[in-house]
């Protein structure tokens, strides 16, 4: 399906989410505070303590639509906000429609807020990931598959390496997610991919590259979004149409956020990769979840997980991907 991106080069800042910006302004000024209960009261200790707690106000970031993205297909009938900050993209018979950024990133966090389609919603998806191009493309997935009214909303996730993909994890979404705004964030290092909804961490993919499984590592990806007609296998594999008569059909967006390392090409593998104070997405908080957001992945994946391709022998004949017998938390 044809899907639409978009990226922004910005530099390189603490996410607008509870799960990453408590976390990391925690770790600057807690150790500012060692540093002055040991007797270091050096009046640059002052500032930098000073700069800790302004430096890292997500306020301080300009990330609007209108400044980080584009339309890529169906402007004629989506439209952005005067302010930048909101954007509709729009489903009827003509077209769907796209918007993909101007950049390229290479790890960090991607974070929407996204309401979508409500009532009848059978056959349409709204696509939200970030991908590189080619037919040897990497590429990390939401996807929304919707359903007619009163049915859930299927969370469709995915990641492609090198172009092959067949990892999906599926979820029912434990809110309305048409009745407002709901926080879907991407967030991508070195070491693992985490999909988040509203700071609850719904799946994790790990790196074990070392170990002969591929991982998204070596490519920039743009980010992209669109809404378009998939009604040949969307709802119930392809059963459910969609009906012209509810359309058109509108996905609603808000505060799109890139806080990752620019691509500038095969250079950023390493830059972006190596451990340093700039390249927050490295440090050690980011190297696996914490006790209390295992807890929150384990409620999510027992109570609204419906598919996991790692538990369909079936379809592989029994011959299981690697990355199925390893711990992915």
């Amino acid at each position: 399906p044809i899907k639409a991106i978009h990226s922004s080069r910005r530099k390189a800042s603490i996410p607008n989410n509870p799960h990453f910006n408590g976390e990391k302004r925690a770790v600057n000024f807690f150790w500012l505070l060692e540093m002055k209960m040991a007797g270091f009261s050096h009046p640059l200790l002052v500032a930098l303590s000073v700069f800790a707690l302004v430096a890292f106000n997500p306020s301080s970031v300009d990330a609007k639509f209108a400044k980080s993205t584009y339309f890529t297909w169906g402007a004629h009938h989506a439209s952005m906000s005067s302010n930048g900050e909101d954007l509709q993209l729009v489903l009827d018979k003509t077209s769907g429609s796209a918007i993909q950024s101007k950049r390229a990133f290479l790890f960090g966090s991607i974070e929407m807020l996204i309401k979508l389609v409500p009532g009848n919603s059978a056959g349409t998806v709204t696509a939200y990931y970030v991908s590189s191009t080619g037919d040897r493309h990497d590429e990390i997935d939401f996807e929304f598959l919707g359903n007619v009214s009163g049915q859930p909303y299927i969370i469709h996730t995915n990641v492609y390496v090198q172009g092959n993909g067949s990892r999906e994890q599926q979820f029912y979404p434990w809110f309305d997610p048409t009745a407002d705004y709901h926080n879907y964030t991407i967030h991508w290092n070195p070491t693992a991919i985490v999909w988040y909804v509203d700071s609850i961490p719904i799946r994790v993919y790990r790196n074990y590259e070392s170990q002969g499984v591929p991982y998204p590592n070596k490519q920039g990806m743009k980010v992209y979004s669109s809404l378009w007609n998939a009604d040949n296998w969307a709802t119930r594999g392809g059963l459910e149409k969609i009906d012209w008569n509810s359309a058109p059909f509108i996905a609603r967006y808000r505060n799109f956020r890139a806080r990752a390392c620019k691509w500038n090409g095969p250079p950023s593998i390493t830059e972006c990769a190596v451990s340093t104070p700039g390249n927050w997405w490295t440090s050690p908080a980011y190297k696996q979840l914490s006790f209390a957001k295992q807890g929150q992945m384990k409620w999510v994946r027992d109570n609204h997980m419906i598919y996991d391709y790692c538990k369909d022998s079936k379809r592989f004949n029994g011959n299981m991907p690697s990355e199925c017998f390893k711990p992915q938390l």
